[in-house]
Order: C-alpha cells, then sequence, then structure tokens
C-alpha cells in the first residue's frame, strides 16, 4: 500500500511516457524514464512549461489517454469500464520509481464512475469523482496554471466551483451554476483553466449546482513558490482532514421531498472524517480513517469543513492543536484543545505527537445553539502512534457542549491575521459603500405543502431566484431581462432585528436581484442575524474575494458605537466567515476583481431557500481590469 507523500518539487529534465491498461491496478503498466535524454516520441519535456497540472474529472466512466510532447496536446477518450486505477504523483515517489525532487505537479487521475458505496450498513450509488468518495487531492504551487476537465457522465448536471480560488477577471472558471457558467450537461465536458496567484494554503472544490456537494468534493492544496518556508515550524507530514455528512437514502431525493413538503429535508445520519463515519456507528469498522503519527513528530493536518449544513467542533484526543492558517491565509499562531469550523471553511492545525504512545480519536460533532434539530451524533478518525497494535481502544476527545456559544465566541475572537512584512494584512481604513444586510427566514402560501406554506430564506427581505441564463454570460454578452442590479443597500423596514421571535410576513419579495459595485472601490458589509422565525448562525462565502472580519457582536449592529470596536490591524483575512446566533459580523474588501460573484449562505438548506445574492463588479479602466473573454467551450445554456 501506498501512503500520502510530501508535496511535489521541481525538475528540470525528466522525462515520463506512461502507458496504462485500465483493467486493475495490478495491469500491464509502463514508465519509461530518462534523466538525460529525450524521448522524442511521446515525453514530456517539463522545461517549456513550469507547472501544467492536467487532472480530469468526470462522472461515470473512465478514459485512456495519449499524451503528446511538451504539454501543447491531450487526448482523453472516455469509456465505461468499472476498474480503479490511479496514477499519483505521490505514490510513484512513494514507490521510488521516479526522482520527483524538481517536479512542480502533474496529476493523472484515469477513473472516473458512479459507483455504490456502502455506509452504516447500506449501500447506495454516488456521484463521485475518478471513482472516489471523498475526491482527489489536487496539489499545486502558488503562481502555478491549472487546468481541469470535467466530463459529466452523470445523470445530473454538473458544475465545479474551486472554493477560496480567487479567479482573477477569470470567472469563466469559478463554477457556480447560473451564476459565471450553465451547467455541465450529461456527456458533455468543460476544461476549467485558471491561475493560482498570491495563495497558498488549504482551500477545497465541491459541486455548485443541488446537493450533489455531499461527495462530490475535494481538498486544493497550494504549496508556497519554491525556496519559501511555511512562517511557522515544517511539520514532518501534511494530512488532508475533511470533514462531511452522509445519508442513507439518495441526497438528491432527500432535497426534492423537502422542497415538495415544504418542509425541512430530513437531516444526515452522520458526520464522515474523510468520507468515513468512524466506529462508534454500526457496520463500521472497515470504515475508520486512521493516521500513523512517530512519537516526537510534529503533523500538519488540513481540516476542511465540507459538510451540507453543520458547524462543526474537532479535536484530537489528549493533543493541543496550534491554528497556524484558515482559509489559505497565515494566522497569529494560538493553541487550543478544539476548533469551529462552518461548511466552506478550512483551518490548519499543527499537532505534536507528544503524548504516551497510544490510539486517539479524532472527533468531530455539530455545533448548534438555536433551537434547530440536527445531527448531533459524533464521527472519529484515529490518530494512532507507530507500533500500537490495534486492539488498543482509543480514547475520546472532550469536545465542547453542542451549544457552547462561548467557546464559539471566544475560538472566533483568537483568530487574527499574520500580518507581517511577507504577509501583510491590507485592511481597507476607507469606505466607499456601506452596506447592511439581514438575514430572514419566512414562510410563503403553498397549497400543495403539509401546511400550506412553504420554507424560504432572504437578504433584505428579497429571496434571491435562481436565473436560467448564467449571470457572468448575460452581463458579459449584455443580454437583457436576466437580472436586476437594485438590490437594496440596506432593509426597507428596519427593526429590532433579534428581539423577540417574528413570525409575521414581511411581504418577501423574490427576484434575481443583484449589487453593481465600481472597481476598486471600498465595501464594508454587515450582515445581521434576525429573530425572523428564529435566530441561526450562517456561514457566508463570497466568490472571488477574500475580505477582512473586521468586527463582529451579538445582537443588534450600533452603527454609532460598533465601528469604534473594530479591528483594522490585524484581522482574520478568509473566504467564508460566520454570522452568530442572534448577531452580526463586519466585513471589509477592495472590489478590484471585475465580473459576477455570488454570495451565499454555505448551508445548502438556505441557499436553496433563496439566502444568496451577487456582486457585478464593473471593469476598470486599464487593460487588465476587465472580464477575460470566455473560453471557447463554456457550456451553453
Amino acid at each position: 500500500m501506498y501512503k500520502e507523500s510530501q508535496p511535489l518539487r521541481h525538475s528540470k529534465d525528466l522525462e515520463v511516457l506512461v502507458n496504462i491498461s485500465l483493467a486493475s491496478l495490478d495491469a500491464y503498466t509502463t514508465l519509461k524514464l530518462s534523466k538525460r535524454r529525450r524521448t522524442k516520441a511521446a515525453a514530456m519535456d517539463f522545461r517549456t512549461h513550469k507547472c501544467l497540472l492536467i487532472v480530469i474529472f468526470g462522472f461515470l466512466g473512465l478514459f485512456s489517454f495519449t499524451v503528446e510532447a511538451a504539454t501543447k496536446k491531450y487526448q482523453f477518450d472516455v469509456s465505461y469500464i468499472f476498474y480503479a486505477f490511479v496514477v499519483k504523483i505521490s505514490m510513484l515517489k512513494q514507490l521510488s520509481i521516479l526522482n520527483f525532487d524538481h517536479i512542480d505537479c502533474i496529476v493523472l487521475y484515469p477513473q472516473i464512475q458512479v459507483k455504490n458505496v456502502s455506509r452504516l450498513c447500506h449501500a447506495k450509488p454516488i456521484v463521485t469523482v475518478n471513482g472516489r468518495f471523498p475526491g482527489p487531492t489536487i496539489y499545486v504551487r502558488e503562481g502555478d496554471r491549472v487546468l481541469v476537465n470535467v466530463t459529466n457522465h452523470a445523470k445530473y448536471n454538473m458544475s465545479i466551483h474551486w472554493h477560496g480560488i480567487k479567479q482573477y477577471r477569470n470567472g469563466w472558471a469559478d463554477g457556480p451554476a447560473y451564476i459565471t457558467q450553465c451547467p455541465i450537461q450529461t456527456g458533455s465536458s468543460y476544461t476549467y483553466d485558471f491561475n493560482v496567484t498570491g495563495q497558498r494554503g488549504t482551500l477545497w472544490w465541491h459541486a455548485h449546482i443541488l446537493w450533489l456537494r455531499a461527495t462530490v468534493y475535494g481538498a486544493i492544496v497550494i504549496m508556497p513558490k519554491p525556496g519559501t518556508p511555511f512562517p511557522f515550524p515544517q511539520p514532518a507530514r501534511e494530512v488532508e482532514i475533511l470533514l462531511g455528512e452522509w445519508w442513507h437514502n439518495d441526497v438528491e431525493a432527500v432535497e426534492t421531498q423537502g422542497n415538495q413538503m415544504g418542509l425541512p429535508p430530513n437531516m444526515s445520519d452522520a458526520h464522515t472524517i474523510n468520507g468515513k463515519p468512524g466506529p462508534l456507528f454500526p457496520c463500521s469498522e472497515k470504515h475508520t480513517y486512521a493516521m500513523e503519527v512517530e512519537q516526537g513528530k510534529t503533523y500538519l493536518l488540513r481540516i476542511i469543513n465540507a459538510a451540507l449544513d453543520d458547524e462543526l467542533f474537532f479535536a484530537v484526543a489528549g493533543h493541543n492543536m496550534t491554528v497556524v492558517e484558515v482559509d489559505a491565509v497565515y494566522t497569529k499562531p494560538f493553541t487550543t484543545q478544539a476548533i469551529l469550523i462552518a461548511p466552506g471553511q478550512t483551518t490548519n492545525v499543527l499537532v505534536k505527537a507528544n503524548q504516551v504512545a497510544g490510539r486517539y480519536f479524532m472527533a468531530t460533532r455539530t455545533f448548534m445553539d438555536a433551537p434547530i434539530p440536527v445531527d448531533n451524533k459524533t464521527a472519529t478518525a484515529i490518530f494512532q502512534y507507530k507500533g500500537i497494535p490495534n486492539t488498543v481502544l482509543p480514547s475520546l476527545p472532550s469536545l465542547p457542549a453542542a451549544n457552547d456559544t462561548r467557546f464559539a465566541l471566544s475560538y472566533i475572537k483568537k483568530l487574527r491575521s499574520l500580518n507581517s512584512p511577507q504577509y501583510p494584512a491590507n485592511v481597507p481604513l476607507e469606505v466607499d459603500r456601506n452596506l447592511f444586510y439581514t438575514i430572514g427566514l419566512a414562510k410563503n402560501s403553498c397549497p400543495t405543502c403539509v401546511n400550506g406554506t412553504r420554507l424560504l430564506a432572504s437578504l433584505n427581505n428579497v429571496s434571491f431566484v435562481m436565473p436560467q441564463t448564467a449571470l457572468l454570460q448575460a452581463h458579459y454578452f449584455n443580454i437583457k431581462g436576466v437580472y436586476r442590479t437594485d438590490f437594496p443597500d440596506k432593509p426597507s423596514t428596519p427593526f429590532n432585528y433579534t428581539g423577540a421571535p417574528l413570525t409575521v410576513n414581511l411581504g418577501t419579495s423574490k427576484g434575481t436581484r443583484i449589487s453593481k459595485v465600481p472597481f476598486n472601490s471600498t465595501v464594508e458589509l454587515v450582515l445581521q442575524d434576525t429573530n425572523l422565525l428564529t435566530v441561526e448562525s450562517h456561514p457566508f462565502h463570497l466568490h472571488g474575494y477574500n475580505f477582512f472580519v473586521v468586527g463582529t457582536g451579538i445582537g443588534n449592529f450600533d452603527p454609532a458605537k460598533d465601528p469604534a470596536k473594530y479591528n483594522l490591524v490585524d484581522p482574520i483575512e478568509r473566504n467564508t466567515v460566520g454570522v452568530p446566533t442572534g448577531g452580526w459580523t463586519a466585513i471589509r474588501f477592495r472590489a478590484d476583481n471585475p465580473g459576477v460573484w455570488f454570495m451565499h449562505c454555505h448551508l445548502e438548506l438556505h441557499t436553496g431557500w433563496g439566502l444568496k445574492t451577487a456582486f457585478l463588479v464593473e471593469d476598470g479602466p486599464g487593460q487588465d481590469q476587465s472580464v477575460l473573454p470566455p473560453p471557447k467551450d463554456l457550456p451553453a445554456c
């Protein structure tokens, strides 16, 4: 068995010819290598391109391929074969087949399939990327160009979002269906082509249509430029930890049933760590993730919350964690026994194996401090010291209580940007545009629904309606009638937002309404939770940007007093932020990325109910300050 190895490095003069028979892992595989001589036939000369990462994504099927010289041309033939075969640089490096000391990245994933997966004594078909759940990790370096060809052979339309990648001028590669592109239809392909500029750390990718990201997701690891060390102690090894949810039933059927009834869909049946619920669940002995560690060594855990609807605590029994990064932004390090991570967020922590050698559970469980039912079951994985037999029972960590608001607020307050000369926090100190968005739930009439009403969600009492033409296409080609740019900067009717519960219908409107923002203007947005039906925490994600979280509080935001308490020195910078239950969060960003950028609650339930909008950032005056032309293979609507 091979293990994930360290991220890849550079090579100047290495040629690789890969011939793959797709019958099984033991099938005929030829690797013809030459460090000193050139193979003229079909070798790849890595000197002509700094780093080109080719990942073939698809759904249901398999491909064979040939690779032309100098990475100029790639052909991919998709066929329907149900064997798993993965060729991965880390695998070949572990097997000592190649010298990868100088390769940036080249990743080949030949297997794409819908497959039956068994969890909790139940098996069901799920949509996967390359037959893997979770999907493959993409390794790149800061400054790399990435090409990902997505071939869709699932029965659902598909799009992939590269969560946290800024996509400067290049919304065509961002991925949210009907916002920056129309989805990839069954039997079609689309190549996401983007650069990783000015970013390093942990991000992730996931489906961005329907609820398909329940199984279609994976990590993105961005290494610093060559020769640039981490601003924290170098770990002995790095491991991706993806937190998710699992349903017994087909997730799309669960979502459809909820919509038809006008009620929240059934909650998940389990949480997962790297796709596995752990031994506290039935039939899960084989479905437990374990990582082996050595005494005295330090490990970097790249933690991603890929759950659809749950904020989660995470801890390692008996071990402290040092937080060093969130959302691919370095932080001032601090030590904690547990972290809080909302859907869409990433957190990197250092863990030192400095306890008595044994087996320790890593565990995750929901945080919910509002009167709302959630999946409160605990998923576990194993942090296992080398040489300890599997018969040793692991110990459980002491996670915060499920409704521990005090811990949540204290933890969030500790998050601060590193703000070093190399990694400064360029917080906008002056604001050109002040926005105040209220978050609300409501009920609309629905004669066919269970209670005669249907739940919906809104910002400033506007519930967003998804268009049938992608917003970015409509903007770029000046297609009329797709959207309006009159989204209100503040609610039309102020009220006591977090007072007694309000069950009255405020006449929530529905429409495809977005905000137009001048290029390079500075924006402050205050997101205010309300007690319309109930208060609740909401993680909001802004595409195309990072932002600075300059303030947060409980109760109603006070524009006369609260800005004086802002942190404008080293506020945390990220792409997804939690608005506390019955409270508010203020963010600032500079609108220097032209295009149409989605902003939405990252609770999939609320996004589907309309808790979303978008910013249309206008082109700037410079030649490099306008939206790039669309690619030729952009999916048609």
